[in-house]
C-alpha cells in the first residue's frame, strides 16, 4: 500500500486521509472476509464512508449529550438516527457476506473469522443458551469494523501531522530505522524491542492525541462501592481517560508532544501504568495488540521509504482536533511524501 502513495503523488502535496482509511480497513476485511478490496471498490468505499461518518457524528456535542442522558434518544430527532441507519446498513452488508460464506463453507478448511464463527454455531446449535447466533455474528463484526478502522486511521493521520509539526522527532525515528532495519527489508514487529525511540514516539502519539477522551460507555454489573461512592447495578459509567493520559505528575508538560515521556535517562523505552488509550480492565479494547502492530508497522514503513515534508512552516501547522467528543479527529492537512 505504501507504493500507492508514490503512484498517487510523487512528492506533491496530498491529503493522506483516503489512503490511511483504506489500509487499516483492509486489514480488518482480510481477517473477516479473507479478502482485501481494491481502493475503487464501491462496497468498500461505502463501508469506509459510513464508518467515518459515524465517528464524526458521535464526536459532536449532541452525541455526547445523548451518551450522558440516553433517554434523549427516544424523544428527540437528531443525527443519532443517521448513526443507526449506517450501522444497520453495515450489518446488512455483513449478513450478505455471511450468506455467501454459508454456501461456500468448508468445515475442514475455515478461511476467516466468519467461517470459524459459523462452525462454532453449528457445534452449539443444540445449546439454547449459545451466544453463537447470526445476530451476534453481525454485531461482533460490526464492532470489529467500528473499533478497528477509523480509530487506527485517525491515529495514523494524527501521527503524521505531529511528525510534520516536529521534524526533529521524525529525523530521530528515521535515523533509528536506518540503523536497525536498513533499506533492504521491511520493518517487522521483532524490530520494536531494538527501536526504543520509535516505540516511544508511537506511545507518545497515542497519549498526546487522547483519541477517545471519555472512553466508551460502560455499566457496572453489580452494586459497587468506589471511593465511598455507591454505584447501583446497571449505572452507565464514563471514565475520563484524559485525566490519566495528561497527568502532569506522570508526564511532565503533558500538553507538549515529547517521546521522552516514554524514555528513561539512558534512552531505553520506559513503560507507564498511566498509558491507557485502550482503557483498562476486563472490558478494555480487545483489538489492542492488533492496533499496536498496525501503528508500529505502518509508521515505520512510511518513514523508511519517505521523508515527510509539510506545505507550510512547521511552526504554522495547526494540530488542534476539528472535533473532540467521542474521538479527537485531526484537522485536514496536506503532506508531501518524498521518496528516500
Amino acid at each position: 500500500w505504501c507504493f500507492k502513495i508514490v503512484s498517487h503523488s510523487l512528492a506533491s502535496p496530498c491529503d493522506p486521509t483516503f489512503i490511511l482509511s483504506c489500509a487499516p480497513c483492509n486489514v480488518i476485511c482480510s481477517m473477516i472476509f479473507q479478502n482485501r478490496f481494491d481502493y475503487k471498490d464501491h462496497n468498500f468505499l461505502n463501508l469506509i464512508e459510513m464508518l467515518d461518518e459515524n465517528v464524526r457524528i458521535l464526536s459532536t456535542p449532541w452525541a455526547q449529550l445523548c451518551n450522558m442522558f440516553p433517554v434523549l434518544v427516544n424523544y428527540f430527532p437528531g443525527s443519532h438516527n443517521k448513526v443507526q441507519k449506517n450501522s444497520s446498513n453495515i450489518k446488512d452488508y455483513i449478513m450478505e457476506k455471511t450468506r455467501e460464506h454459508q454456501v461456500s463453507l468448508d468445515i475442514n478448511n475455515p478461511k476467516d473469522f466468519i467461517d470459524y464463527f459459523l462452525i462454532k454455531m453449528e457445534q452449539e446449535k443444540h445449546n439454547p443458551q449459545s451466544v453463537f447466533t447470526l445476530e451476534n455474528l453481525a454485531a461482533t463484526v460490526t464492532d470489529l469494523f467500528g473499533a478497528g478502522t477509523e480509530t487506527t486511521s485517525s491515529t495514523l493521520r494524527y501521527a503524521l501531522l505531529l511528525l510534520l509539526k516536529h521534524p526533529e522527532v521524525s529525523a530521530k525515528v528515521q535515523e533509528e530505522i536506518d540503523r536497525v532495519v536498513g533499506r533492504d527489508r521491511n520493518p517487522c514487529m521483532q524490530d520494536r524491542s531494538s527501536m526504543p525511540y520509535t516505540d516511544a514516539m508511537v506511545h507518545e502519539t497515542q497519549r498526546y492525541i487522547d483519541l477517545i477522551p471519555n472512553n466508551l460507555p460502560h455499566s457496572v454489573t453489580c452494586d459497587t462501592k468506589f471511593r465511598n461512592y455507591f454505584i447501583p447495578k446497571g449505572t452507565t459509567i464514563l471514565t475520563a481517560l484524559t485525566s490519566i493520559l495528561h497527568d502532569d505528575k506522570e508526564f511532565p508538560n503533558p500538553e507538549k508532544f515529547d517521546p521522552g515521556h516514554f524514555l528513561d535517562e539512558k534512552g531505553n523505552f520506559k513503560k507507564s501504568d498511566y498509558f491507557m488509550p485502550f482503557s483498562a480492565g476486563k472490558r478494555m479494547c480487545a483489538g489492542e495488540s492488533l492496533a499496536r502492530m498496525e501503528l508500529f508497522l505502518f509508521l515505520t514503513t512510511i518513514l523508511q521509504k519517505f521523508t515527510l515534508k509539510p506545505v507550510v512552516n512547521p511552526k504554522d501547522i495547526d494540530i488542534t482536533p476539528v472535533v473532540n467528543g467521542f474521538a479527537s479527529v485531526p484537522p485536514p492537512y496536506q503532506i508531501c511524501f518524498v521518496p528516500v
